[in-house]
């Protein structure tokens, strides 16, 4: 299948996947303009749940690519959808060397990557740690990075249940009920001149400065 038809089929899915969020979970998204609109950027996000990737999404309004672990493409049908959009594998102890690759040439290309540092789905709703893999990511790239803070997707989906819940808005405001904020794009050279440790304490601090602001737009 063309580009052409998988980027039209992107759009669609983004259109109907908004008015779905809105109506569900009361979506509120703000800073999705500082997302650059040419070139390669990578975002990278709170990890709260299965839900994040389309809430996410919505807050760009360039398609992104996104990574998936090894083991989601046991499923056929999952398999089949994360090949059809381009989705790179990663794997579950961390960032492989072919996950890597997948995701520079993504940026290469001059595409807009998505990943969460933390390396997997939160336990309480809080962010966690960022894990070193991150930065190794970011001196390859060099690329902008901006930070994507998601509020709302723990509580709606926890990864101790198996199945979603909702919050419409006409029922009132709810704690489950999802904001995405986008924070300042970092410059990719200036990290990339960083320390480890330094480079991690920073984008630790400006990850969670758009998750206290999405917070904050959900109006819990």
């Amino acid at each position: 299948m063309s580009a052409r038809v998988i980027d039209l089929l992107y759009e669609c899915l983004y259109w109907i996947c908004g008015v779905l969020m809105v109506l569900v979970y009361g979506f509120r998204v703000d800073g999705g303009r500082r997302i650059p609109r040419t070139g390669p950027v990578l975002l990278i996000a709170n990890h709260q749940s299965y839900l994040d990737i389309i809430p996410l999404g919505l807050a760009a309004r360039r398609r992104i690519y996104f990574l998936a672990k090894k083991p989601l493409f046991r499923s056929k049908i999952l398999a089949w959808i994360m090949r059809f959009f381009d989705t790179v594998a990663i794997d579950n102890e961390g960032m492989s060397r072919a996950g890597l690759q997948g995701i520079l040439e993504h940026l290469q290309r001059g595409q807009v990557v998505l990943i969460f540092p933390e390396g997997e789905r939160c336990w309480d709703g809080k962010l966690g740690e960022l894990r070193p893999g991150v930065t190794l990511v970011v001196r390859k790239a060099k690329a902008p990075v901006v930070p994507m803070g998601l509020a709302g997707a723990f509580e709606a989906w926890p990864r101790t249940r198996p199945w979603p819940s909702f919050a419409p808005p006409i029922l009132g405001r709810s704690r489950k009920q999802v904001a995405v904020v986008v924070g300042e794009p970092l410059a990719g050279d200036t990290l990339a001149a960083m320390s480890r440790d330094e480079m991690l304490a920073t984008l630790q601090t400006e990850l969670q400065k758009a998750v206290n602001r999405a917070q904050k737009l959900r109006g819990c």
